[in-house]
């Protein structure tokens, strides 16, 4: 039974017990009035703000005009616009794309299709990764075992690779290492004849925001070419500007075969992408995919507004510096106690690593109650805070959340 007088279900792992009523920019208000500064964005999806007057108003507009159009049945005006302007603003690579309603589903859909692409079976992702919770994404993923308890067996046909481990000091012998380990598997485990794609995240994302470093992509990249393996870029939160660029894969020499994307597309509203070469795109047979609401007009609207606020002139620009910004003051932390390990990440996608994850809960716990700061942890161990505002966080802003941090740290050394 639920609990008296809840109709809604007890799965979810909550960061707070906060019930908001509105939100605008980087804050979120409660049923009792009281004001929040809200540094986890919905798990990095409120890529504009909470509300951003141009997304409401395509939201609204579009709503007016009709709510729901099933492609099957008859397309709608926003398709083709929508499509033409992720194919400016996404790797050269990719000019096609379907659309649907979450990650977990443009990653179930990439693996799909790359099996049609390829007419071979199976995939290799990487050790602490994460791309969903449905059966196939869950097989794919190895951040925590609790995403995977008492829900197996999984799929066949996934591989797990390893990934270079952020804290050795030679980055260089680690990545080589990494790499010898995908080459083993290919010689124990499956055959490279028999691999359709590897899918991997450009920064990890539910193990701790670690950056995917360059070395390891570059000498993927180079065996899939080898061996006819199609790369997939899950970008669902690094995507739309996070790591200030629009896509994390930019910052390498790499085009993917395809790249998922989700979260900040939209600004929250439940919207997703996969893109892709259209010679990929035409090896799909027709019929074979579909969904009810995909490529809903609604979240077409909220995509075209957010995409219009994310190209605005310096906009890019800003997150960097923000980010720059809030690396800087979070790395001044660590003089204040040693026990905070490591301060990374790209853009506004930041993680302050600790010792134990009682220290790293008793942060966010203060920050919460005492300065009125949300953020949230993650990580293998539960031992990373993530940092991941909406991309229109001021200065000040940054500053306000790095001072409330700097509170916890000192009043739960």
């Amino acid at each position: 039974m639920t609990s008296a007088g809840s109709h809604t279900s007890n799965v979810w792992a909550k960061t707070t017990d906060l019930q908001v009523v509105s939100g605008a920019g980087c804050r979120v208000v409660d049923v009792e009035g009281n004001e929040y500064l809200d540094f986890t964005a919905g798990i990095a999806a409120a890529s504009t703000g909470h509300s951003h007057p141009k997304v409401v108003k395509a939201i609204a507009d579009q709503a007016a005009r009709f709510i729901h159009a099933q492609q099957n049945v008859y397309t709608h005006d926003l398709l083709e616009p929508l499509a033409s302007k992720l194919d400016e603003i996404t790797p050269p690579s990719i000019d096609t794309f379907f659309f649907a309603n979450s990650s977990d589903e443009v990653l179930e859909m990439a693996v799909k299709v790359a099996k049609h692409a390829t007419g071979r079976h199976n995939i290799v992702v990487f050790d602490g990764a994460f791309h969903g919770r449905t059966h196939l994404t869950m097989a794919m993923s190895t951040a925590r075992a609790i995403d995977r308890a008492g829900y197996g067996p999984f799929p066949a046909g996934v591989f797990v690779a390893p990934f270079p481990d952020p804290h050795v000091s030679d980055q260089e012998a680690e990545i080589s290492r990494a790499l010898r380990g995908f080459d083993r598997l290919l010689q124990t485990q499956v055959v490279a004849e028999e691999i359709a794609a590897i899918v991997i995240e450009p920064v990890i994302s539910e193990r701790g925001y670690i950056p995917t470093p360059a070395g390891f992509i570059a000498g993927l990249a180079e065996r899939c070419r080898d061996h006819g393996i199609l790369f997939i870029a899950d970008e669902v939160q690094s995507g739309f500007g996070r790591t200030g660029k629009m896509f994390a894969i930019e910052a390498h020499d790499v085009e993917p075969d395809m790249l998922c994307m989700a979260k900040g597309i939209a600004s929250g509203f439940p919207f997703a992408a996969l893109g892709m070469r259209r010679s990929i795109d035409a090896s799909w047979r027709v019929g074979s995919q579909g969904g009810s609401t995909n490529g809903n007009p609604i979240g077409c609207a909220a995509a075209l507004a957010t995409i219009e606020v994310l190209t605005e002139p310096g906009f890019l620009d800003n997150v960097h510096s923000r980010g720059n910004q809030l690396i800087d003051e979070l790395r001044e932390m660590q003089q204040l106690d040693s026990a905070l390990l490591y301060v990374r990440g790209r853009g506004l996608m930041v993680a302050t690593e600790f010792d134990t994850p009682e220290r790293a809960e008793a942060i966010t716990a203060h920050c919460l109650s005492e300065h009125r700061v949300i953020l949230m942890t993650a990580g293998t161990r539960n031992r990373t805070i993530r940092w991941m505002p909406p991309l229109v966080v001021t200065s000040d802003e940054v500053n306000e959340a790095t001072q409330a941090f700097a509170s916890a740290i000192r009043a739960t050394g």
